[in-house]
């Protein structure tokens, strides 16, 4: 992994993703171990409307990034059927020039039905690529209306991808997106997008001035780019770095990762308790019939809780 072996990379993500009990215990001892390689590089958010051109613009930056001598992983988290589970996974396609970049990797995920379009080993899997050595995490979120809360409290910078020209650009807002973005990008502009693009440009900075952004130390800007014709994404890039100088001179760089720390702590807390729950035979046995009386209406959902419970501590 510290050498940099891209496939053990890929087992050990595998690994992770596992829900075998034995594969957690190796995979949480991997990374403990991993422990001082890990929360050195960069990690940025990426989100935006299916169709935004997230895909073309990272494929892009990713490129321009690597040229520059980075090491660029990509998590790009595919959509999952609610129904079947299953996912399309099909990122290396859609980023033809990093799939085949041997400073770039690519780990597409499904979300498997989690809210926020974030894996729940999301978390994990990045710590393994700043183990192996890559200095740029960008997460790529689904961005289909599910919150996005869930990516900006595990990354350090997050950005929202907007279109240009798509009518009303404030119905294209959403709030809670720009109210935790740190900085939004207009796609497409080039060609005869460029005025459309600076129009909506305008428009976002004059909502971002009556919103409190999320940091004291920095106010989000609005940029336009072309990830298509590469325009003004080394300009993008250049703001991401600036938002590390100046967030880390202030000391909110590092408060920030230890509240992420924490944050990570208490979601793989209930993930354990639910997986507990799930697992104890006294709940297995009479969860049916619990279940069968709340439909019936003969219990509440409150008071069925509290049977749930009784029979975890019998």
């Amino acid at each position: 992994m510290r050498s940099g072996d891209r496939v053990l990379l890929a087992r050990a993500i595998t690994l992770v993703e596992s829900t075998k009990a034995e594969h957690q215990a190796l995979a949480q001892e991997l990374l403990q171990v991993l422990l001082p390689e890990i929360g050195k590089a960069y990690r940025v958010g990426i989100t935006g409307v299916p169709g935004v051109g997230k895909s073309t613009a990272i494929d892009q930056l990713g490129t321009n990034l690597t040229a520059a001598g980075h090491k660029v992983a990509v998590l790009a988290v595919d959509p999952s059927s609610t129904r079947s589970g299953g996912s399309v996974l099909g990122d290396k396609t859609r980023m033809p020039r990093l799939a085949l970049d041997e400073n770039a990797f690519i780990r597409p995920s499904p979300t498997s039905g989690t809210l926020g379009g974030v894996t729940r080993k999301t978390r994990e899997t990045m710590a393994l690529c700043e183990a192996a050595g890559f200095d740029a995490i960008l997460v790529e979120t689904v961005g289909v209306g599910q919150s996005e809360t869930a990516v900006a409290e595990m990354v350090d910078f997050f950005l929202a991808l907007m279109l240009p020209g798509a009518g009303d650009e404030l119905q294209g807002i959403k709030k809670g997106i720009v109210e935790i973005a740190d900085m939004i990008a207009v796609n497409k502009a080039d060609g005869d997008n460029v005025n459309r693009a600076n129009v909506a440009a305008s428009v976002y900075r004059a909502a971002l001035n009556i919103i409190t952004p999320t940091s004291p130390n920095w106010s989000p800007p609005v940029v336009t780019v072309s990830g298509k014709e590469n325009i003004g994404l080394d300009a993008l890039w250049g703001k991401i770095e600036e938002h590390r100088e100046t967030l880390t001179t202030s000391g909110e760089f590092v408060s920030r990762r230890q509240d992420q720390a924490i944050k990570w702590m208490h979601d793989m807390l209930e993930d354990r308790m639910k997986a507990a729950l799930r697992g104890n035979p006294n709940v297995a046995k009479r969860l049916p019939e619990i279940e069968t009386r709340v439909r019936k209406g003969k219990l509440t959902p409150a008071r069925a809780v509290d049977e749930i419970l009784a029979l975890m501590k019998s």
